[in-house]
């Protein structure tokens, strides 16, 4: 989802040529209007590699020898932690570790590179300590929250110890079209889709209502991380991004019912294969630092990104395509 809006939101706004790396069997349906423009080689260009592959990410770094990196790339759904463990550590931890080294080690390039870190790094917050900033200690409530706190530190490590022009961000809850359908606002949105076409009964099935998410739009977060490596850089810093729209999970899956054409018949049914064994339940950020430094604001409000989400949903399960309900 938000490689996808940065490539879209890179190309509109400036005139860099944009390298995605990806996995040769990683899916395109994100970035199917971008395609074109990579067959003919207009300023979109595809690289094969993969973060557990250290040769691969020294091929994608010195072919396209860039001067901003955005490391976007994770094992990137906590509920899969619990099951995966090993792979996101891996791929999270040590993917970055071999990425920045990759970096490092290839002669003549400095870039401002991007490590997208996480606000469930600060897992079970009290709820004294709200508005989390910063310096808010971390307590991760998933392997998929330690393992973005290896990525944060490696990151700053990176920075501290070699130079690199490292900067870390711990984005809250972003969302918008595009969002895989594992998350709890996308799942909402594409099962009320199925249901307002007649292909599944009228029930909602989600996990835990009551966690409090402060909620922004993927497309202010995308120009967030421009402004990041733009504006005046700092090597080591780090900085909470996200919205100021708060409410829990439970108040954004009524938003949703209430604006779909079938609400008069959608029940909700908690379905405890959705639970987590642990959840971090109150993310509210502090992020007067990052406006602070860089004037970024959010822009897109709370009803319009989950109107766009819906609205996604309905063109893709109206296109006749299969989907679970998952």
């Amino acid at each position: 989802m938000v490689g996808s809006h940065l490539c879209d939101f890179l190309l509109e706004h400036t005139d860099w040529d944009v390298y995605g790396m990806c996995r040769w069997r990683s899916p395109l349906d994100n970035v199917e209007h971008l395609l074109d423009r990579a067959n003919r080689k207009d300023r979109v260009f595809f690289l094969n590699g993969d973060l557990n592959d250290y040769v691969s990410l020294a091929g994608t770094v010195e072919e396209s020898r860039p001067d901003y990196v955005f490391h976007l790339a994770a094992q990137s759904y906590p509920k899969t932690s619990f099951s995966a463990p090993f792979d996101t550590l891996e791929t999270n931890i040590l993917g970055t570790e071999r990425l920045l080294e990759a970096i490092r080690r290839t002669g003549g390039i400095d870039p401002v590179i991007h490590v997208c870190s996480s606000s469930e790094v600060f897992g079970r917050v009290p709820r004294e300590k709200l508005p989390i900033n910063e310096e808010c200690s971390f307590h991760p409530a998933s392997p998929y929250a330690i393992s973005k706190i290896g990525t944060d530190m490696v990151g700053r490590f990176h920075a501290e110890a070699y130079g690199q022009k490292v900067v870390v961000t711990r984005m809250f809850t972003h969302t918008g079209p595009r969002r895989g359908d594992v998350f709890a606002e996308s799942t909402f949105a594409k099962q009320i889709a199925m249901i307002e076409q007649g292909m599944i009964p009228p029930v909602v099935k989600t996990g835990n209502l009551n966690s409090m998410r402060t909620w922004s739009d993927v497309r202010d977060a995308v120009r967030a991380y421009y402004m990041l490596v733009t504006v005046n850089p700092i090597p080591g810093q780090y900085y909470n991004i996200g919205g100021t729209y708060s409410c829990t999970v439970g108040d954004m899956l009524d938003h949703l019912i209430a604006i779909s054409t079938a609400k008069e018949s959608i029940r909700v049914e908690t379905e405890g294969a959705r639970l987590r064994p642990l959840d971090a339940d109150l993310q509210v950020p502090d992020t007067s630092k990052f406006r602070g430094h860089t004037g970024w604001e959010p822009e897109i409000p709370f009803e319009k990104t989950m109107k766009d989400l819906l609205n996604y949903w309905r063109d893709r399960v109206g296109s006749g395509r299969g989907f679970l309900t998952r």
